[in-house]
């Protein structure tokens, strides 16, 4: 694909976008919509003898293939780029590995040791002193 197709297929997406918002806002409903106010439903010489809906639901119908095709081309064209980096020329950073003792997925506790490992194996876990008794 030259390079100067996807400028214009995102114009022209966007523009379609727009187009069919206002599209659908003149549409009359059932009450007085935004079509009310734009002329939508006071004048049916306005789109010719057939009257707004038929010009109107017609035009929303070919915006919105237009508005397909140009999704889907932007979709294709935007999953076949090539990988790019702003990290450009730097070698990829390393994952640093944990302890053969640690288990996976737990950070490392205080000093860089798995957690519960109190420095000697065996040795007994230091206790909180007791609380003092409340003075009469």
């Amino acid at each position: 694909m030259p390079a100067f197709f996807y400028p214009i297929i995102v114009t022209l997406h966007v523009i379609v976008s727009i187009a069919m918002i206002l599209i659908i806002l003149l549409q009359t409903g059932k009450g007085a919509d935004m079509g009310a106010v734009f002329g939508g439903g006071s004048s049916n010489t306005l789109f010719g003898s057939s009257g707004p809906t038929s010009f109107l639901s017609k035009l929303t119908a070919g915006a919105a293939i237009i508005f397909m095709c140009t999704s889907l081309f932007l979709a294709y064209f935007a999953g076949n780029r090539p990988a790019s980096s702003i990290m450009k020329g730097s070698a990829p950073m390393r994952q640093q590995m944990p302890p053969a003792g640690m288990p996976g997925g737990m950070p490392p506790g205080p000093g860089g040791m798995p957690p519960g490992a109190g420095g000697q194996q065996g040795a007994p876990v230091p206790q909180a002193p007791a609380p003092a008794p409340p003075a009469k």
